[in-house]
This record gives structure tokens, sequence and C-alpha cells, in this order.
């Protein structure tokens, strides 16, 4: 008996934030729990399209998920009671449309509305085959609540979602990553030279030899806090044999001859090639997918946790960028080829920007930070995002799914990825780690509750 009062209690205690208003408590207990369902099926059309769609990147996939999870969060937030609108809370975000109080919401309709919508706005430059899947999911979704919805609330359940949706593309334009992807790469931009800074790899994952975006750490953070945050100190450069610079690069430098079995799968399941995955962003947003399916909350809880997961990593991306083409450091592989052997080489292809500091670890850590808040400190899960990769055949690696015993267990995994990659010193993760938690905590403490 007691453990039944216990369960009902919690129940009553999560209603309070995800429940609807003027109803008697019975049909807020029938009514609250809408299945996370459809939800999950765009989380994951998301990160199919992330993927799908040629010339992505981490920096424009991180504002992609960014606004997909708040127009998802805001298209169904007016139906949970104490949930709370990021309108005004966000710069610029302001006269979002509003429901009308006289009438009842389909939310289902409503998120599959504004999430049809803004994800070809986001990739209106992916294949007539990418929107047809769009498109399929959005009218499989519709044809689902014919049987229970009334054709009144289905127009209007619809033309709200959209409207939202609308509203908030319409602002997006005003953030400095609009359209991104047509000038991923800037010629004109004028790289320092000399000891310490960064060129161009000889082994690359771009075949463009230009740094990526150099601008995106100009654009506008979601949570306000996040764009005021400083850039964080760097060790400078030293090539002496003593000192810390140099004491980093020899880290980096001695693991890659000694790399195990394991610490080889760690660096490819979280390589995360924007030219052969959902990219960095579209791991996070995956993962956030992985947490709905493994905690089965409701909808808007659901939605909750993508706006959060979406907006952190995006924070993180802009934030990081900011460092990089601060310091436009090095990364390993020259000063290791110049100061220590010759014969070294990297594990995987160098990412084409600056390493100072890691943008896996950023946004892995305010990834991390926000599922912590939202499911707990102790959240067992199951990364299956790359399970299904053919082998790697070159380095000998397959994808196995990865066990964690919680989300900071993955973000600290997936830093030190990037030293097993040989692309990342231990100061880059450290650093990008202790960011991270910072601009996943301002995501966190924005005004969710009324």
């Amino acid at each position: 008996m007691t453990y039944f009062i216990a369960i009902v209690l919690m129940a009553v205690s999560s209603l309070l934030c995800y429940g609807f208003e003027g109803k008697s408590d019975a049909k807020v207990v029938a009514e609250n729990h809408i299945s996370a369902e459809v939800a999950v099926k765009w989380g994951q059309m998301t990160v199919r399209i992330m993927k799908a769609t040629p010339n992505g990147s981490p920096t424009y996939g991180s504002r992609a998920v960014g606004y997909m999870g708040l127009v998802m969060y805001e298209s169904v937030v007016e139906g949970a009671l104490k949930c709370k609108s990021m309108e005004g809370q966000l710069a610029g975000l302001m006269n979002l449309p509003k429901t009308d109080k006289t009438k009842k919401y389909n939310w289902i309709l409503s998120l599959n509305a504004g999430q049809a919508y803004m994800l070809k706005r986001l990739y209106e430059q992916t294949d007539k085959v990418n929107i047809a899947s769009i498109d399929s999911l959005e009218n499989a979704i519709n044809q689902s609540q014919v049987a229970t919805t009334s054709l009144e609330v289905k127009e209007h359940s619809v033309q709200y979602g959209r409207a939202i949706a609308e509203a908030i593309f319409e602002w997006s334009k005003t953030d400095g990553g609009f359209e991104g992807y047509k000038k991923n790469f800037d010629s004109t931009y004028t790289l320092p030279v000399g000891n310490g800074y960064w060129k161009a790899p000889p082994k690359g994952q771009s075949p463009v030899a230009l740094p990526l975006h150099p601008y995106w750490g100009k654009n506008r953070t979601f949570a306000p806090a996040n764009g005021a945050l400083p850039v964080p100190k760097m060790i400078a450069f030293d090539y002496r044999k003593d000192s810390q610079y140099y004491a980093q690069m020899y880290e980096v430098y001695t693991k890659r001859k000694t790399l195990t079995q394991e610490e080889k799968e760690i660096a490819n399941w979280w390589g995360d090639d924007p030219s052969q995955t959902f990219s960095p962003p579209g791991h996070s947003y995956n993962l956030a997918t992985i947490a709905i399916k493994t905690a089965k909350p409701d909808l808007f809880k659901a939605a909750e946790t993508y706006a959060k997961i979406g907006m952190a990593v995006a924070d993180a991306f802009i934030n990081c960028w900011k460092c990089k083409y601060t310091y436009h450091a090095e990364r390993p592989f020259f000063f290791i080829y110049y100061n220590m052997s010759t014969m070294w080489d990297l594990f995987w292809p160098e990412p084409p920007f600056p390493a100072f500091y890691s943008g896996h670890a950023g946004q892995a850590a305010a990834a991390a930070m926000v599922l912590t808040d939202l499911y707990g400190s102790s959240f067992k899960f199951t990364d299956d995002s790359h399970v299904g990769r053919p082998k790697d055949e070159e380095r000998l690696v397959e994808f196995k799914a990865r066990h964690f015993n919680s989300f900071w267990e993955s973000a600290l995994e997936s830093a030190n990825s990037r030293l097993y990659g040989g692309i990342h010193t231990c100061q880059d993760n450290e650093v990008g780690l202790a960011e991270g938690k910072k601009i996943g905590q301002n995501i966190n403490t924005l005004a969710w509750r009324r």
C-alpha cells in the first residue's frame, strides 16, 4: 500500500508540470499522458535528414536541432499546465501565436505540423526523396488522428503548429547563421600565420583547404547568458620540452601509439564525421531520443527534452567557435611532425577548423547537463546511434553499442575520444567539458515553469 501511495504522489507531482488546466483530476490523469511516440518519430526524422543532406556541417546542424527542438516545445507548451513558453526569454523572440482558449487542441497534430514545416525550411537544400519522407511522415501522423479528432479541431491544431513554426523560422533569420550551408567556407577570411596557429591539414575531412564557418561565434545564442560567457584562456604556445604546451602535445603523441582496441572503438563511435553521419549535434539529439524511449515520458516532457538539448548544443557550438577563432590554435599533427616525429600519423582525418577548445567536449557536456536535469544523474542507457554502420576495415573497428550509467559518463567518453583520435589535447577536452557545463546550466535555468 505504501508503495502504491508513493507512485500516486509521484504521478500527481508530474501533473503539476505536465497537466491541463480546467479539468477534473480524473480527466487530467486520463488525458495527460499523451504518448511521446510522435515526438520521437520527428526526432528520428531530423537526424535522418541531417545525415542524408549533402554539405552538412556540425555548426549548421547544431543550429538546426536548436530550432527543431524549440519549435517542438512551443507547438505544445500551451497544452501543459505549468510549463512556460520561451517567448520573451530568448533575445527577440516575441509575439508568438496564441491558442484560442475556447477551443480544444490536438497537440499531436500541432507538433506534427510545426516539425514538418520547420524541417523543410531548415533543410530546403535536401533532395526530393528526403522532402517526400518528411511529407509522408506528416501525412501518416495526420491520418492516425482522424478517427479521434473532429475536422474543426484538426484544422486549428494544424494551423497553430504551423504558425508557431513560421514565426520561429522568421526569427531564426536574424541570428547570424541563416542559410549557413551556403557559405560553409569563406575564402576571404585571413588566418594568422606563425608558431602555434592552425593551418589546413594534409589529411583532412574536407576537400576544401579553408576554415569552416569562421564567423559562427558571432551568432546569437538561444540563452542570452551563454552569449555573455567570456572566452576561456588556453596554454600559450611553447616548443620547449619542459613546457606545459609541449607536454600536452606529447601526451597525444604517445597515446596514438598505445591505443587499445577499446579506445579505437571509442574514437570511431564518437567520430561523427559529417560526410558520413548526422554529425556531433545529431548524435546528441539522438541521445535525447534514446533517453525518451528509455524513460517513456509524455509528449510534453519529450518536447521539453528536445528543446533543451537542441538549444544547449546550438549554444555550445556558437561559444566554441568564438573561442576557436579567437586563438586559431593548431591541432597536434603539425606540432608533433616538426617537434617529435615525422612518422606520426592521425587516427582519422582532421576536421577543417582550429583546435581549442574541443567542440565534441563542449556540446557533449552541455547535452549531459540538460539530460541529467531532466532524467537524473544515474540514468542508465544504451547508445545505439551508429549500430548498423559497416565495419571500419582500415582501422579494424566495428560499431558496437555503447552502454552508460549516466549522461556525464557518455560526455566524458565523447571528450576522451578526441584524444584517442589524435586531434585534441587534454586541455582542449577539459576546457570544453567545463564550458559545456556552464552552457547547459544556462539552458536549465531559463524559466521552464510558470
